[in-house]
């Protein structure tokens, strides 16, 4: 990079990103032989796909100045005061939820939970959020989250498909239900060859057209509040299933789903405590009855024990997940929405039941008012009961009046196109919005209306049977305890402290891309212009994202060398099943709808075949040779033999072996040749941006994981983007809505809820790739390949690297093959991961793609110090893996196998080890100084299976662990 001139800012982004210094880059091209980041990665990346120009970026910037600018684009959202409803609600978010959680990295750069033992905050956070929505659901079993209502209730759709066992493929769907849950449940039946039916769900028979499974809104997204009860009765009868996609908030006074006899409940908590965002992210749930458990999408975070028999959190039931069963799987779910399942959990910790009871009993009651003021102004309203919205009656002149008037009051009012409007409260509604109601329907004339009179009957209102709720909920301790902010903070922090992060030390999980979350990139999504956005707000209100998501999609389509970006899926596997869905399309439009073989290579991610599957595709696999490449033979083999039905081969570059394929223009050739699409897994851009791009090379599509390569944060497991770019031929079959016009001229259905996915989080990739430009990017990728092969060539006499390209080089991440020592010393991968956790560490990504071994993506965010760090620890828990192989240590008895030590086994008087307590608890000199104690040891995951707990355990279960409230 150039040096700065008297002009340039002081405050670039660029050296605060990279973390070597100019003298660490130096010296480590030096320890593996080259001159400069240009040779290394000349030798890294074969020659036929290097960029021949740099990509049409600008000029890296300086922080300040391009967060005015930004500032000045959001300006251009015309934020109105917003009664849209349709599942999506302003609200009022804690300040000590928004600045302890949602700004805080502690929180926002944990990853997923694979490693419980440094993970007890966010899980202990997570089976809170599970709890709430057991207990308003009144359904025993609950997931950690999902991407958004529409996309649960495709969820559970496919899920009770397959427990249904039986022929019938039909789904009936209430006309009531929210447009954009509609839409998204079709694009994912059509893929699966499910027949939907869409139709009043009033005097439905089942024994005439029988159904596999019914899904109803309640309320309904026009506010009508039905008894559920007679009708999950006849689906039963019918041997169907009753899923209910359910206000979160409503149920606090509403008979809750499972009293009413459903079998699965779906949903949004984003109205407790999460803004709006322009429709994302926020956590949705997916409840259910006791015989779903083995189906459930997503994760399930249980109770087990450690080692000393005390309570402690994990992952249940991975079995289920994509990255066991692969295309055996039944949902494709990888990313969530972790971060905000931990705010709307803390929401409910806050508020308590009583709280939330009198959020609910406010919006109903102003609710009330609102509707007895418009009938006093001579307005009709749908029969209720209702919660929080209203349909009024107004014909298409007055209604037009009526949106009109809104419109000066900047108000949103629900505009139905058939002469009704919708009006739905939340929790931030104020005496004056009312005003501002009933004035516009007033068509601006005086109010003669008292509002203490309006008020009155309903200031104790509650519903009355069927539909009231008598069951109490949330009872746990938990939920009762933390009404001060004080002891709100204090359990935050608690809960924060358990929990490793990119704030204590690198983690270096290999296709993970743990890189810098900058702060700068971060503030944005706080800023009201961008929060308080309605996803369903008309385009011309929203010209401040529509500028700048434009921008990104610009950028990111000259990043890869395709022509368009949808920037919907709102995950890396849903961007893989959008891809795959609007390849489909295509090949459709083509005539050649017959084309639905997928080839994968079997080192593929567990995503790539899952998602294969939902796209309606089958799953032919593709060898690779010892190398770790993709046989070419076998391909080509494949391809030829499925050429007539050839739809896609997908394929993740660099390999997730960790190597630039020198084949890969090859590999698109053979499978172009046959007639097929490529794929490309966008997980390893990191090693490619300004380097090469995927359009350049042959690929068709591919998705970016926004959450990796550019910097949105993991949050512990979500959120995450996961935006396709593909060709020119492909982009008029970009992804549509309901709602908001999007998508190609051909769109495929909507994939996810809202339009643009999780939108708000889509200024942290602008800020990231304005900040950089192109001479920080094309840096950044080279760093990355630089500090991967530097810890390679440091860690390959004490490990071997498992795979190696050209010149004995990895691209931006490698694998460590542990597997003798299972033979040698009766060491697991496992153990070593465990023995990390003494050292401070994060294990990297392990038995994946090769089961015993660790694979390593230090990002170029890290120091050359804690490289070296990092490659101490591993060095010297591989001298302690000598020790047992020469016999100084028992194979059962040793620091590994006891791995990772709490305060709580160090202070033990029987201290019975052959390794003293100091090499248990800071094997290195540096830990002292940076000591993170595991606040449990190791957690026996068997036994958790074995007992499911999925839901807060009783208080007297932790006496004496130092966990719980």
């Amino acid at each position: 990079m150039k040096k700065p001139t008297l002009m340039d800012p002081t405050d670039t982004f660029v050296p605060r990103h990279i973390g070597p210094r100019d003298a660490d880059v130096e010296a480590m091209l030096g320890s593996l032989g080259y001159r400069s980041l240009d040779e290394l990665t000349d030798a890294v990346l074969p020659e036929d796909i290097r960029l021949a120009r740099p990509i049409d970026l600008a000029a890296p910037r300086g922080e300040r100045e391009l967060l005015d600018e930004l500032l000045e684009i959001a300006r251009h959202n015309d934020v109105f005061r917003s009664f849209l409803g349709m599942g999506y609600h302003d609200c009022v978010t804690p300040p000590v939820i928004q600045r302890n959680v949602l700004e805080n990295p502690g929180w926002y750069t944990q990853y997923t939970p694979y490693q419980p033992e440094i993970s007890q905050g966010r899980l202990e956070a997570l089976l809170n959020f599970q709890t709430v929505i057991a207990d308003l659901t009144a359904l025993p079993l609950a997931n950690a989250s999902l991407l958004d209502e529409a996309t649960a209730a495709a969820e559970a759709m496919t899920m009770c498909l397959a427990a249904s066992r039986g022929s019938c493929r039909r789904f009936f769907v209430a006309e009531d239900c929210h447009p954009q849950t509609i839409a998204v449940v079709r694009t994912r039946a059509r893929a699966l060859g499910i027949e939907v039916e869409v139709g009043p769900i009033d005097g439905l028979d089942l024994t005439r057209r029988p159904a596999f499974a019914v899904l109803a809104q309640y309320p309904a997204t026009d506010g009508r509040i039905r008894d559920l009860g007679p009708l999950a009765n006849a689906a039963h009868a019918a041997g169907s299933y009753l899923v209910v996609a359910a206000d979160l908030l409503a149920l606090t006074l509403l008979r809750a789903p499972g009293e009413l006899g459903a079998d699965v409940a779906v949903g949004s908590a984003q109205r407790f405590g999460v803004p709006l965002g322009y429709g994302g992210p926020h956590a949705a749930f997916l409840a259910a009855k006791d015989e779903f458990k083995r189906l459930l999408p997503g994760r399930v975070v249980g109770v087990s024990r450690d080692e000393r028999g005390r309570p402690a959190y994990r992952l249940a039931m991975q079995t289920r997940e994509q990255h066991i069963r692969r295309d055996k799987a039944t949902s494709n779910i990888c990313t969530a929405q972790v971060l905000l399942a931990i705010m709307a959990s803390m929401y409910a910790v806050y508020h308590g039941p009583e709280g939330l009871r009198r959020i609910a009993r406010r919006i109903h009651g102003m609710t009330q008012m609102l509707a007895e003021g418009l009938k006093r102004l001579g307005w009709r309203i749908d029969d209720g009961p209702f919660f929080d919205t209203l349909r009024v009656r107004a014909g298409k002149d007055s209604a037009a009046r009526v949106l009109a008037a809104a419109r000066r009051r900047r108000l949103g009012l629900r505009d139905y196109a058939d002469g009704s409007i919708g009006i739905s409260l939340d929790e931030a509604a104020t005496p004056r919005d009312l005003e501002n109601l009933l004035g516009c329907f007033a068509l601006d004339s005086a109010l003669d209306l008292s509002f203490e009179e309006l008020a009155a009957p309903w200031a104790d209102a509650d519903y009355e049977a069927p539909h009231a709720r008598t069951s109490e909920f949330l009872t746990h301790e938990v939920f009762r305890h933390h009404r001060s902010e004080h002891e709100m903070l204090r359990y935050l922090a608690r809960l924060q402290a358990r929990d490793v992060s990119l704030a204590q030390s690198m983690i270096p999980l290999g296709s993970c891309t743990m890189k810098l979350n900058g702060t700068s990139l971060m503030l944005p999504i706080s800023w009201p212009e961008f929060a308080r956005m309605h996803p369903f707000a008309p385009r011309e209100q929203a010209l401040g994202y529509e500028k700048m998501m434009r921008q990104l999609e610009r950028w990111l389509s000259e990043i890869t060398g395709m022509h368009a970006v949808s920037l919907q899926p709102n995950a890396g596997a849903q961007g893989e099943y959008t891809g795959l869905l609007v390849i489909r399309a295509y090949q459709e439009s083509c005539g050649q709808s017959v084309r639905d073989v997928c080839l994968i290579p079997t080192s593929a991610h567990g995503t790539n075949p899952a998602s294969a599957v939902m796209a309606g595709l089958r799953v032919v696999a593709v060898a690779c040779d010892a190398q770790g490449n993709v046989d070419l033979a076998d391909l080509e083999a494949k391809a030829a033999a499925h050429a007539e039905r050839l739809a896609a081969l997908m394929i993740t570059y660099p390999s997730t072996h960790g190597v630039f394929e020198t084949s890969i223009r090859r590999i698109c050739e053979i499978v172009h040749r046959h007639g097929g699409q490529v794929y490309l897994d966008g997980a390893n851009l990191n090693a490619q941006v300004g380097l090469c791009r995927p359009g350049d090379y042959g690929a068709d599509v591919c998705h970016l994981n926004l959450h990796k390569t550019f910097c949105i944060p993991h949050g512990g497991g979500g959120p995450g983007m996961g935006p396709i770019a593909v060709a020119a031929h492909l982009a008029p079959f970009l992804p549509g809505h309901p709602v908001v016009a999007t998508g190609g001229e051909r769109a495929i259905g909507p994939v996810a809820a809202a339009p643009f996915g999780s939108a708000s989080i889509l200024p942290i990739s602008w800020v990231y790739i304005a900040l950089m430009g192109e001479a920080g990017l094309r840096r950044a990728s080279q760093v990355a390949i630089l500090n991967a092969n530097y810890m390679a060539r440091r860690l390959a006499p004490h490990y071997p690297v498992l795979y190696t390209g050209r010149e004995g080089l990895v691209a931006h991440e490698f694998i460590l093959d542990l597997r003798r020592f299972k033979e040698t010393a009766g060491v697991a991968v496992d153990d070593v991961a465990k023995r990390l956790m003494d050292f401070g560490f994060h294990a990297p990504t392990m038995s994946w793609p090769v089961a015993g071994t660790m694979m390593v993506e230090p990002t170029e965010s890290e120091s050359k110090e804690e490289l070296d760090r990092f490659c101490e620890a591993m060095i010297a828990i591989r001298e302690e893996i000598r020790a047992i192989e020469e016999g100084r240590f028992d194979r059962e008895n040793n620091p590994l196998r006891h791995a990772p030590h709490t305060a709580e086994a160090l202070l033990d008087a029987a201290w019975d080890r052959p390794y003293s307590r100091e090499q248990a608890a800071f094997p290195a000199p540096w830990v002292r100084e940076r000591k993170f104690w595991p606040p449990v040891g190791r957690i026996d995951h068997a036994w958790g299976d074995r007992n499911l707990m999925c839901t807060c355990p009783p208080v007297e279960a932790f006496v004496g662990s130092g966990l719980g409230v």
